[in-house]
């Protein structure tokens, strides 16, 4: 077989991105009749070229603003797209969610709204409850991203803390029509979790909120602790009559895009492996995808090579040292020192947003050679990991992948590329 590795896997990866564009998945499921007029909100890192299609394909009247994070705009005539910052918010979410918020006041039944939801949201639209300020969820959220808390959890916290999240911009919207388009980038593919779920009812509580705090050992101010013990601080709840006209739609998932690079790689020869969304910490997630590249390179199970690992999810990192890095960089790093240079295998591992975490970078590429030569330049996987420096471990093997923001977010793509054939014992 005749194949690059490399390009092969860099291909998978775009396919994942394609596949989840909102140039290709959003058109399909908006309201059959896009005449009169349309109010467009938005919040996540595919706000912007969401916005852009709803343009394109709406008939009637349109207006509205949506938030992305910086370098993740796209022009639009009619739709006002502001950026700030993620993943950790600033004045600038705080400012168009306040906007956003009146935009949507004082509407009739006779309204529709469209809001184009991904994931980002959360940071990008970023809206205190009172009594709390901005200060106050930057450190929260700083300490949770820190902490190893899931997707999930961070988000049952950021909900409960906030004005405008957790159902609270749908109730806003009442009585006019939502009508919410989200792409997903949660393992499990949650409303009430993509973004923080801004008009869908949500069934968490403050309760659950401060035992995470808890549980994570994050501090947190006397405001924030006395607002989530009150019963104010609750969430829209299923059941809500404020909600009965916001109708959620999914319409692009990690699955699809995981989907789509399985139909490459069968087109290059390659049998895929779909093991799903996935969490837990990127290090040891990498450690279980080592131990079935092993498998099947010594023994062709669970299936022979040659064939293709396929993952996504949302992986956590709990920061240690004071290296660079992200998600996909610590999993490749973790994945590098468990194998050790295992012959045939390659691996790429990225995030469909185009930035892993808060660096410049979407991910990194492991060669079979990557652990000798990056020894041979004096650096230890093990080491750099416990650095958690995969950003610069793969920078010194000029083996990052730099994208550039891709304007969609189906979150982690994960490809390992197995090109012996498997060694069976006698």
């Amino acid at each position: 077989m005749s194949v690059n590795p490399q390009q092969l896997l860099r291909e998978l990866f775009a396919t994942a991105i394609d596949a989840a564009h909102p140039q290709h998945v959003l058109e399909a499921h908006l309201p059959t009749d896009r005449s009169g007029r349309v109010i467009v909100i938005g919040a996540g890192k595919a706000a912007a070229a969401m916005a852009q299609v709803v343009e394109r394909c709406w008939q009637g009247e349109v207006s509205g603003l949506v938030v992305t994070r910086y370098g993740h705009g796209a022009p639009c005539e009619k739709i006002e797209v502001v950026e700030a910052a993620h993943p950790v918010p600033d004045a600038a979410g705080l400012a168009v969610a306040k906007r956003v918020l009146e935009l949507v006041s004082n509407l009739s039944e006779d309204d529709r709204v469209i809001f184009l939801l991904s994931g980002g949201g959360s940071a990008l639209l970023a809206l205190p409850a009172a009594g709390i300020t901005l200060a106050d969820k930057q450190s929260i959220n700083k300490a949770l991203l820190k902490s190893g808390a899931t997707i999930g959890e961070m988000n049952c916290v950021r909900k409960h803390l906030s004005a405008i999240k957790g159902g609270r911009l749908g109730k806003a919207c009442w009585p006019a029509t939502v009508y919410t388009y989200a792409i997903s980038d949660v393992p499990g593919d949650l409303a009430t979790v993509i973004a923080s779920g801004p008009t869908v009812a949500d069934p968490s509580t403050s309760a659950e909120a401060l035992a995470i705090l808890k549980r994570y050992a994050i501090e947190v101010p006397a405001s924030v602790r006395n607002w989530l013990q009150s019963p104010e601080s609750e969430t829209v709840k299923p059941g809500d009559p404020s909600l009965a006209r916001s109708h959620f739609q999914l319409i692009a998932r990690p699955q699809q895009s995981l989907e789509a690079a399985a139909v490459k790689a069968r087109q290059a020869g390659f049998s895929p492996l779909i093991l799903g969304d996935l969490e837990g910490e990127s290090r040891e997630v990498a450690k279980v995808h080592a131990g079935i590249a092993r498998q099947i390179v010594q023994h062709g199970q669970p299936l022979a090579a040659p064939c293709v690992i396929l993952s996504g999810g949302e992986t956590t990192v709990t920061v240690r040292g004071n290296g660079r890095g992200g998600r996909n960089a610590e999993f490749l790093l973790s994945l590098t020192d468990s194998l050790k240079g295992l012959p045939g295998v390659y691996a790429l591992a990225g995030d469909t947003d185009g930035i892993d975490g808060s660096e410049d970078n979407a991910g990194a590429i492991m060669t079979p050679d990557s652990y000798a030569r990056a020894a041979a330049l004096g650096l230890s996987a093990s080491d750099e990991l416990d650095n958690n420096n995969g950003y610069g471990y793969f920078a010194a093997l000029d083996a990052l992948i730099v994208t550039e923001p891709t304007r969609t977010n189906v979150n982690d793509f994960r490809a390992i590329l197995i090109l012996e054939s498997p060694k069976h014992d006698a």
